[in-house]
């Protein structure tokens, strides 16, 4: 059946398959999605059960007017504070850890190695995209610091020049308050190689050693 509809597709004329090439236009809007993948999503989709496809438009319809940011970090919430402001108290809320987006909120926590709360930057300083300062969750950020007695702020940006030039940024801003900044450690993943390690992550390991 699939096959038979593809063949229809180039042989019929293009306005008769408009609602088709939206679909596959929009899919072809996501990251990392290209026209073949699009065209594979789209097909499915046409061929998919009518229950699957309405769960999947109530899904999307459900995230765009459920989910919005936590008042407090910033993170994917439902309401005006997300799970894990919610959940952790005061005592946890004193470490934050400062992330680029939602998306390394969730990295973290799957990690278990961190129990504090989160602050969400929405993005990193990059002139070359005319993303300054201003443009980024940073004034959020020092009201939290002045008024949770924060003793800690852990920058977990990406180690990139971006991510770098953010987390200097934000050092020069907290650590006249008095406040604990840390970076978190760079260097060679867990069972990597050192004569396939690239020399920057070589020197970030060598540069961040620990004391047996």
């Amino acid at each position: 059946m699939l096959d038979t509809f593809r063949e229809t597709i180039y042989t019929y004329p293009v306005n008769n398959l408009d609602c088709i090439n939206r679909l596959i236009n929009c899919f072809t809007r996501l990251p990392g999605v290209g026209y073949k993948t699009a065209e594979r999503y789209a097909y499915r989709i046409i061929d998919a059960d009518p229950d699957f496809v309405e769960e999947f438009c109530a899904s999307l319809c459900c995230v765009k007017e459920s989910v919005k940011f936590c008042g407090v970090c910033g993170n994917f919430a439902t309401a005006d504070k997300c799970g894990i402001c919610q959940k952790r108290g005061s005592a946890d809320g004193r470490v934050v850890c400062v992330v680029k987006d939602p998306r390394d909120v969730i990295a973290v926590e799957k990690s278990g190695a961190f129990r504090g709360t989160y602050h969400v930057l929405h993005g990193v300083i990059s002139p070359l995209d005319k993303k300054g300062p201003d443009d980024i969750n940073l004034k959020s950020l020092m009201v939290r610091i002045r008024d949770e007695s924060i003793k800690e702020v852990i920058i977990a940006t990406n180690p990139d020049v971006e991510g770098e030039a953010t987390a200097n940024y934000i050092a020069s801003l907290v650590k006249p308050s008095g406040v604990k900044v840390t970076r978190i450690a760079q260097g060679l993943a867990l069972g990597t190689n050192l004569e396939y390690a690239d020399e920057v992550t070589l020197s970030c390991a060598i540069a961040n050693r620990v004391v047996l």
